[in-house]
């Protein structure tokens, strides 16, 4: 662990703990977001490290950063089979303007879907069951690899979100891996002002009234002054996918009994 808490170098073998996100918080206070992008995608101040994006109504501005510092570094993206066409079309038009190299598309196992999915429409009667098919189990299967992964996350989305730090342990297993939320301290008008500035491609549902887009089922437009998050699963008690909560962890068992990810 003395890698760690040294914060300059980081082998294979290190875990984290929240003293040592503690610190990089207090290292890189104040530090611009394309700051901490150097430090994680080149300095490696968090190990092994993938950028997690949906390619959704916000996604630009992270990924255009992400681009300047390391358009190699991997970005993974959940397709679930279920989002918007216009999504899928965002996703292409971003990684070939911002000469995205490292996309890795990851897709829910056939098999999980033919046994607990087969008609497609499980997002109808149980979300958290789908999310978790579709979205949490690739993700926490594919952060294995990684010792660190990068999200777009931002205060002000929502309540859930609001005192985030920069750093944060990953609470999904005991792999103490790390979450870095290089965007968490920018507003709606810091994300509307560097797209204006670099004029970056918006969502085209955004226009449309989506300010947060998941997958199409589970997303509806947004009346003025609603939480920007408040057309996701609209009607459910249920405000985020489960990929920041618990990955991993289910209420009916469903990852393979041969999963383990603690890596």
């Amino acid at each position: 662990m003395e890698a760690v808490r040294r914060l300059d170098r980081i082998d294979t073998g290190v875990r984290f703990t929240a003293d040592d996100a503690a610190a990089l918080n207090a290292r890189y206070a104040g530090a611009s977001a394309e700051d901490i992008l150097r430090a994680v995608l080149i300095d490696g101040v968090a190990g092994r490290i993938a950028l997690v994006s949906s390619f959704g109504a916000e996604s630009s501005v992270l990924l255009h950063l992400a681009s300047k510092v390391a358009k190699d570094a991997p970005v993974l993206f959940l397709e679930t089979g279920k989002h918007f066409p216009e999504t899928l079309e965002y996703r292409d038009l971003l990684a070939e303007r911002f000469g995205l190299t490292g996309l890795i598309n990851l897709t829910p196992d056939a098999d999980a879907l033919a046994a607990k999915d087969e008609s497609g429409l499980r997002w109808s009667y149980d979300p958290d069951g789908c999310c978790e098919i579709r979205k949490v189990i690739p993700l926490a299967k594919a952060l294995t690899g990684y010792d660190a992964s990068i999200t777009g996350r931002k205060a002000f989305q929502s309540a859930t979100r609001a005192e985030l730090p920069v750093f944060e342990i990953d609470t999904s297993d005991s792999a103490g891996r790390l979450k870095v939320n290089p965007l968490i301290g920018w507003s709606r008008d810091d994300l509307i002002a560097y797209m204006d500035e670099h004029e970056l491609p918006r969502h085209p549902l955004v226009a449309k009234g989506y300010p947060s887009i998941g997958c199409m089922p589970c997303t509806s437009t947004v009346a003025e002054g609603e939480d920007p998050r408040s057309g996701r699963w609209r009607g459910w008690d249920k405000t985020e996918c489960g990929i920041h909560q618990v990955p991993g962890l289910t209420k009916d068992g469903d990852l393979p009994p041969d999963f383990d990810p603690v890596f």
